[in-house]
């Protein structure tokens, strides 16, 4: 019976130093005035990604108008592609009709969105009119 009554006497001891404890410790835990919070570092400034450059075709004109341009591409021959001009490209495009223009065989390089598969710009040497 002496050592039932110890032992509750122990446990109660226990129990109410557990819940002093725990009440110091959840008191711990108000949060802290703006005014007495810290600053943050700052490390390195997040860099803006450089947009993709336009995808580029190198290669030979087979047909070109205001409209569109059609190129065999320079490392494989049996790929013919044909794409539309965008209005920017399709002016610049009709200075260079006015001038002689674009013959077969001319060397061309095109870039082009490749989404919509349109050239946004076309790079290359127009042959003299003949």
């Amino acid at each position: 019976m002496k050592f039932a009554l110890q032992s509750a006497a122990l446990r109660c001891a226990l129990g109410s130093g557990l819940l002093l404890i725990a009440g110091s410790a959840a008191s711990g835990q108000v949060p802290v005035p703006v005014a007495e919070a810290a600053v943050p570092i700052i490390i390195n400034t997040i860099k803006p990604h450089r947009e993709a450059k336009a995808p580029k075709l190198e290669g030979t004109v087979m047909n070109a108008n205001i409209a569109q341009i059609t190129v065999r591409a320079k490392d494989n021959e049996l790929s013919i592609q044909t794409f539309t001009l965008t209005p920017e490209a399709a002016s610049k495009m009709q200075q260079i009709i006015d001038k002689g223009g674009y013959q077969y065989g001319d060397r061309v390089t095109i870039f082009y969105d490749p989404d919509s598969r349109k050239a946004l710009k076309v790079k290359g040497k127009p042959s003299k009119a003949s």
